[in-house]
């Protein structure tokens, strides 16, 4: 029996450190993806890569029970199925820490544990960015052009440089040069340039 390991996140920008660090001194082989949880099996690459590779016997390992699906439904879903198909799963971490080959409550009770989290996650962000609108800020990123590097576009820009030129001899998009002039230009005459 070897242990095969999956790690998955939904988006690209999130970290996967975590979920190797606790996997690749473990498993044989460790496959990954980066998709929403809730796509089937057969719709999840990484996810159909490491069931390929098992071999009878193996286990397919993940590091909480809540990379198998994004909320309780779709990994109960995904469980059913690996069941079904007599593949064994083993959890690291959590309430459902283990080796399992058929569905417990005690893994359901994982599942609906991470949807709550999430749940509560998404609402403790949405009630910060209500706060924080109240009092007058905006949340997002952090502007990429702060007062110097906008009076040096709009000085290139004066001297007749093109908005490439501008974007390379400042050093930031074409896209922010771009959105600085026409704001500048919206600002000054109250319409928007070409």
């Amino acid at each position: 029996m070897a242990l095969v390991g999956l790690v998955r996140v939904s988006t690209s920008k999130q970290e996967v450190v975590r979920q190797h660090d606790a996997l690749d001194p473990i498993c044989v082989k460790v496959f990954e993806e980066k998709v929403s949880g809730k796509l089937r099996i057969a719709d999840r690459p990484g996810m159909q890569a490491a069931l390929d590779y098992m071999r009878p016997g193996d286990m397919l390992t993940v590091q909480e029970a809540d990379r198998l699906g994004r909320n309780l439904l779709e990994g109960l879903i995904v469980l059913t199925e690996l069941f079904q198909a007599g593949i064994a799963v083993k959890i690291l971490e959590g309430i459902a820490a283990g080796e399992h080959t058929e569905r417990s409550l005690i893994l359901d009770m994982a599942l609906a544990l991470a949807e709550d989290r999430r749940r509560d996650i998404a609402r403790k962000t949405r009630n910060g960015l209500d706060a924080a609108a109240r009092r007058g800020r905006k949340g997002g990123r952090p502007r990429v052009v702060d007062e110097d590097k906008r009076r040096a576009i709009l000085a290139r820009r004066a001297e007749g440089q093109s908005l490439r030129e501008i974007a390379r001899g400042v050093g930031v998009s074409l896209a922010v040069v771009h959105g600085v002039v026409q704001a500048t230009a919206v600002e000054t005459t109250g319409t928007v340039s070409g």
